[in-house]
Order: structure tokens, then sequence, then C-alpha cells
């Protein structure tokens, strides 16, 4: 089909697109695989708005990164009818949303991502492979010698065979294809003593998944959906540490876990450019419409939308009865299965009984967006996934090294072998084990290469949730630009040691390969270090 390339990148998420444009960019040759017919992954087929830390605008990114969400705002600026006031913003939040300074539809970031990858399809550096997901890998002692890929469509497979080979699926599949040592769920806190692990290791305990959707409403009109299959259960369905059923406006605050009322007012009248999406002070989901939204009609001239568009990724629908990854086939497809009736049961109690400001319930005028996530039923492609199977690594980012309560607000691990950086709160969602939210402030911290590093295998490495952290640290290392970061990261060392003959274990354990490295990712724009900035 086509000519063995020098690397193999399986996922085409964040991770898995970014490690692509750093090995084409050194020249190297490149397969890119992706499950669905979107890559992006969670900017896209999962359709969830970029989580960053508070300076993302000024640092703490790779300039690739930088790249696409200035991409994402021009697309805006381009195409769509923006008012004057709106257009000159530097600083352009497309939906005014208030969990992110870039919200915006997934349709926008798929586009940009494709046209990043344009030109190295052209040249023939990448061949991209959608609708296509591994289910068979070889190895030859320490190293991945080929994995096979089962076309989605039409099940048809094929055999790559590649010199690197980076799992950046969502799940860490290749991990467990490979016999790739790894860990999920929850350690010990005897294994690396920290103060949020769980006594005993519990690896079906993982972090809820949530399947997103977006909304409009249209005033007057009637668009509510048929009852779903399992609604009776969902709307009575009250969690041990919920203060009342997961389908209703009050739950945990993830911060203090005191009970909090949120509110929902659709299409509110209020100014969307007067909002401001800074984490570090209001994590801005006590209103639930403009939380996540992802279009603001008031950004543009009048008449141009009759609705803003919200993207639907709260407390309500996030699931957590049946873990992902670990316990079987057939449990992972139950979970997101029941995942994905949650969402709808959501969307029908919205429609039909959530209680309104009037007194009034139900909001018929609710209309799912199917053509804004690219699916028939209006859901998005695939379920946002905030865990996966870990490598043993090298180096293992934990609690202790990055939780403000241990190291304070300007304290963490300074890593020799830092190859990017990120920020973000220890943000752990309900769990499989039967967790309530685990969320507490770290400190903004460095990716070691180390974590990049499985301690046995010398030809795989991670780009994505699959790096050495724990069950508590990846609430912090999972969200969008760390992820990128990850995968720019793992490209770029695999296109160096195809060009240098050398192995990622030796370019991290000897000091001046890991320099000649450093100057690769420093020239093209990967901040390793943070400047002086406090935790939060």
């Amino acid at each position: 089909m086509f000519p063995a390339p020098d690397i193999l990148i399986v996922g085409g998420g964040l991770g898995g697109v970014a490690a692509a444009l750093a090995a084409c960019r050194a020249g190297r040759s490149v397969v890119l695989t992706e499950e669905t017919d979107w890559i992006g992954g969670q900017l896209t087929s999962q359709a969830v708005p970029p989580d960053e830390h508070p300076w993302v605008e000024q640092f703490g990114t790779t300039a690739s990164y930088r790249a696409l969400r200035e991409g994402i705002r021009d697309y805006y600026r381009r195409y769509y009818p923006l008012r004057s006031e709106a257009l000159s913003l530097a600083e352009l939040n497309p939906g005014a949303g208030k969990v992110s300074k870039l919200c915006h539809e997934p349709r926008v970031a798929l586009a940009v991502l494709e046209s990043m990858l344009a030109p190295h399809r052209a040249a023939g550096r990448l061949t991209v492979l959608t609708d296509h997901r591994p289910v068979a890998a070889e190895s030859d002692g320490d190293a991945v010698r080929a994995v096979t890929l089962e076309n989605c469509r039409d099940a048809g497979r094929i055999t790559v065979t590649a010199d690197y080979v980076i799992d950046a699926t969502e799940t860490g599949e290749l991990l467990e294809l490979a016999d790739v040592e790894h860990t999920t769920g929850a350690e010990a806190r005897s294994e690396f003593d920290e103060p949020h692990a769980p006594d005993t290791a519990q690896p079906l305990n993982q972090q809820g998944i949530t399947v997103c959707f977006a909304l409009s409403h249209h005033q007057g009109e009637d668009h509510t959906i048929d009852r779903p299959v399992d609604y009776d259960f969902w709307r009575t369905y009250q969690p041990d540490f919920w203060p009342g059923p997961l389908l209703g406006f009050s739950s945990p605050s993830p911060r203090t876990l005191e009970t909090e009322t949120r509110t929902f007012i659709p299409n509110p009248d209020v100014n969307p450019l007067a909002v401001n999406a800074d984490q570090s002070l209001d994590p801005g989901d006590g209103e639930l419409w403009q939380f996540r939204r992802i279009l603001a009609r008031g950004l543009h001239r009048d008449g141009s939308f009759d609705s803003d568009i919200t993207l639907v990724n709260w407390t309500l629908n996030d699931y957590w009865l049946k873990p992902l990854v670990g316990a079987g086939d057939e449990v992972a497809e139950a979970a997101v299965a029941e995942a994905r009736q949650l969402s709808f049961s959501l969307l029908y109690w919205l429609q039909t009984e959530a209680p309104r400001q009037d007194g009034g319930t139900g909001f018929p005028g609710l209309r799912i967006r199917p053509d804004i996530m690219g699916t028939a039923d209006g859901l998005a492609k695939a379920p946002y996934i905030r865990e996966s199977r870990r490598i043993k690594a090298v180096t293992t980012v934990t609690e202790r090294d990055v939780s403000i309560d241990v190291v304070g607000p300007y304290g963490g691990t300074r890593y020799a072998d830092s190859v990017g950086v990120g920020g973000y709160r220890i943000d752990l969602h309900p769990s499989t084990g039967g967790d309530n939210y685990i969320d507490i402030g770290s400190v903004p911290f460095e990716i070691p290469l180390g974590a990049l590093l499985p301690r046995r295998v010398r030809n795989l490495l991670p780009a994505g949730k699959n790096i050495g952290t724990t069950h508590i640290t990846n609430g912090c290392y999972r969200l969008h630009p760390v992820e990128w970061n990850i995968g720019e990261a793992a490209g770029a060392l695999a296109a160096h040691c195809v060009t240098e003959g050398v192995e990622p274990h030796q370019v991290q354990a000897e000091e001046k390969r890991f320099e000649q490295f450093a100057r690769v990712l420093d020239r093209d724009g990967v901040q390793r270090r943070w400047p002086d900035v406090r935790g939060y």
C-alpha cells in the first residue's frame, strides 16, 4: 500500500497530530492513523474546548500549539460575520465560554489541524489513515516491529512496520497489544507515598468519561427527543456522594465538595465581550449555558445567528459506573453505550423536567446539533476520555512533584531532561471506584523526558495520557496543551533518533546527547522551563 515509514503514529488526537507535525518537520516519513474520521481527539471528535492554564496567551505552550490557537481565531475572523469590536480582539474567544480563553466549534479546530498537516501530505512525507484502529502488534525482544490496523468501515486489515512506533491512542491501546509494561487506575499509597492515593491499588478505579453534545435554543419551538431507553434509571440515579439525583442542578463543588446549585439560562442577555475566562479566579461552571459555550451570537452582526451554541460537558453527564480499560472489551463497550444513554437522558430531562428561572419546567426549544458534532444522532463521535493506560516509565511524576500542598506555590520538581511545560489543577472527576472529585492546587510543572520512556521497550513512545504519571497526576497532565506538548516531544524524539542513529534511552541518560536534542526542541519553539509564576 505504501513504503514502510520511519515512524508510525497510532492515534490521531492532539498528541498524535503534534507528533506527526514534529516528525515531518524533521524530514521523516510518517503514517498517522485515527479510529474516527476526524483527527484532533479531545478537541474535535470528543468536542471539548481546550482546558488551559491562565497564562496561555503569554507563555507556557509550544510555538506550534500557539499556531493552532491562532489558526482557530483566524478562521473565525476570516469566515464568520464578527462584529467589528470582536474582529479587532487579539485574544478573541469565539464562544465567549468561561471554561477557556478559546472556546470554539470542533469543526473549526478540525479544519485548522488539517491545514497544518496539508503541506506534509502534499510532500509525500505524511500518510493519514482515518477510520483505522489497532488490533494487533508484533514485538521482537524489546522492540515493537509492526502494528496491524483494521479499517472500521470494511474490516480490512493492513500491517505497518516502522523504526519507531508512537502510541497516541486515547487509552494506550498499544501498551496492551505490544505487552509494554503499564498500569491502570489508582496506585497504592505505598508505591509513591502520594497523599491522595488509596491504601491499596485499584486498577479499575478510573476517572469517568463523558459523551458530549452541542445545543442551541429556539424559543417557541419544540425539539424534544424521544424518551431515551434508560431514562427511568438515570432520572432517579443518585450517587452516594451526591446531594440529589445526578440529573439536577445541585452537585458537589469539585474544589470544596460543598453542595452548589448551578443555573441554566439559554441565550442570556449578557455581553459576551465582557467574559473573562480564568480558572485561577473562577471555575466558570456556576451558569451552565455560558460555561462551555462555543458560539456566542452576540459577537456577530445582528441577525447572523438566532442562538448561541453551547457544549454539554457537565457534571450531569459524567459517567463512572463501569471502567473503560482493563476489564475487557464487553465492559468497555457497555460503558460507552451507558454513557451515551446518560447524555441522551440529560438532554431529555433538560427539555422536559429541568426547573426554569420563571418557575416552570423544561426547555423544549433546546435543539441537539448533529451538524456541529458531525454525527447522525448529535452526540460526539467519541467519548471524552480522561484517563488511559500508563507506561511503567523511567521517570514517574507523582503528587509529590506537583501538589501545592506538598511543594508550596513556588515549588515543584525541576527536571534536567525537561522537554516541555504545563499547568493545571490536579483535576480528577468522580471515578469508577466510587471516589468523589479530587481537585487540588498544583504548581506549573515540567514534562520530563523520562516520563515518555518505557523502562524496557526501546522504540515505542507514548504521546498522550499514557505517559509516566499516576492516577493522581494524570489529573493535571491530561489537558489539551500538555497532550500536544507530549506528542510534539515524542515525534521530535523519534525523528531525532532515526536521524542520529541513537535510541531514546541514550538521549535521556547521556548529558551531551540530551543537550543536542534539547537544541532541536528549543529551535522549534518548545518551552522547557517556566518563568517565575505561582501555582493555583
